[in-house]
């Protein structure tokens, strides 16, 4: 008996294989039932590999039911789950990302027939009625055109090559570059719901692409840093914003980009440029959110801890596939509140079923002086903008406008005057 419930390490990793995983943003297929002892090497192993590995395709894990005709338009019938049943606007892909439709309110929904009935607000490419399968996003528009604004196409030099960015031209504050960083299994297209935000308080906008996120250029590797990398790729953007003359930086960072701007705002040899970090649905501690991950889709404790170990040591690297190992402790800024030396602000919902809200709050709580928290509720993971547009927009702008005109340390009151105007 004991012989039939012992599977080999090859074994259990095939038996992983038939799971299909994403982790923040992409989503995780959930392992079910128990697992012998003798899998959790190999399933903490499977478990680490995934994290740091880019998805070459997302899963089309919604079924489209129906397009129907009504007075107002046309609507579309999905199956009810926890995001198809958020208000809001959302992105609905299917036949492998080229139909592309924008998705608004909810016109129909009764809980007992499982379904939920939603205004197709445009259709931006493919035939939706021939739709059978596809996959919920919050990133709403597909280029900044269709965002409403006109940007520039350019290329920001990195170390692996060159990361194809989108510049948006400043106005009355065109001196200050705001950076967005997408997160992790997402591109630059997430940063378009911050662009009426950006053109309102005059910035300049550069919305980037970074080293493995399927824009920008692969390194050898092809793995995610979750953000230990990544950084290097911001502080070339913030090279390319101070050649053009920027003068000051925010960074606008969601879910892993968050992680990403916390390293930039350590580590940049530009730190005196950085004026602020705006971050929403952040990774302010990967062993929670990785510890979280591992309990929801029912993967042993132990695996998920060896799986963390595999990550951040050297004899893990044949197995991660990473060429350098990760500090996650280095990217735990809950431990680290006294270092953030930058006004941040988080803005992040308790119904994020990626990355808990829990340590972004704590964050707030032991840095008050810096940290800025605005909890939102039902928006799913960087969501918040899609539940609340106009509640976003107006806590950001409100927030880097006291930012703007606050007093720097060292600063006269003729430099801080400037400052303000």
């Amino acid at each position: 008996m004991a012989q039939k419930n012992r599977l080999s390490r090859s074994q259990a990793s095939s038996q992983a294989r038939k799971y299909s995983w994403g982790l923040l943003g992409a989503g995780i297929g959930a392992v079910a039932g128990s697992l012998a002892a003798g899998t959790v090497s190999a399933l903490g192993g499977y478990f680490a590999r995934q994290v740091v590995t880019p998805a070459k395709e997302r899963e089309e894990d919604l079924s489209i039911l129906a397009v129907i005709q009504t007075d107002q338009g046309k609507d579309v019938i999905l199956p009810a789950t926890t995001e198809t049943t958020v208000e809001g606007t959302y992105s609905l892909y299917w036949d492998a990302g080229r139909g592309h439709a924008r998705i608004g309110e909810i016109t129909s929904f009764v809980a007992a027939e499982g379904t939920v009935q939603r205004r197709i607000e445009e259709v931006y490419e493919g035939d939706i009625h021939k739709a059978v399968r596809g996959w919920w996003s919050g990133v709403v528009f597909d280029t900044p055109e269709r965002a409403g604004f006109d940007v520039t196409d350019v290329n920001i030099p990195i170390e692996s090559g060159e990361a194809p960015a989108w510049l948006l031209p400043g106005t009355d504050r065109a001196s200050t570059w705001a950076i967005c960083v997408h997160g992790r299994g997402a591109t630059r297209l997430e940063g378009l719901r911050a662009l009426q935000t950006i053109s309102e308080l005059g910035m300049t906008g550069l919305l980037i692409s970074y080293r493995n996120d399927g824009v920008g250029p692969r390194t050898a590797d092809g793995r995610y840093g979750l953000g230990a990398t990544e950084w290097n790729d911001v502080d070339s953007a913030i090279d390319f914003a101070l050649e053009r003359g920027a003068e000051d930086i925010v960074l606008f960072g969601w879910s892993m980009g968050g992680a990403i701007a916390l390293q930039v705002a350590d580590l940049s040899r530009h730190q005196q440029r950085i004026r602020a970090l705006v971050l929403t649905g952040p990774v302010v501690n990967w062993f929670d959110v990785l510890a979280h991950q591992a309990r929801v889709n029912k993967i042993p404790s132990a695996s998920g801890r060896y799986g963390q170990w595999l990550l951040s040591n050297k004899a893990g690297q044949w197995i991660t596939g990473l060429a350098t190992p990760l500090d996650l402790t280095s990217l735990n800024w809950v431990a680290r509140h006294e270092e953030i030396r930058k006004p941040t602000l988080i803005l992040h919902s308790e119904d994020d079923d990626f990355v808990p809200v829990g340590p972004s709050a704590e964050l707030a709580e032991l840095n008050p002086d810096l940290v800025t928290f605005e909890r939102f509720t039902r928006a799913r993971h960087t969501r918040e903008w899609n539940v609340d547009p106009e509640r976003w927009h107006t806590t950001v702008v409100d927030w880097l406008t006291a930012v703007f005109t606050a007093k720097r340390p060292g600063q006269t009151p003729r430099e801080n005057q400037q400052v303000a105007q």
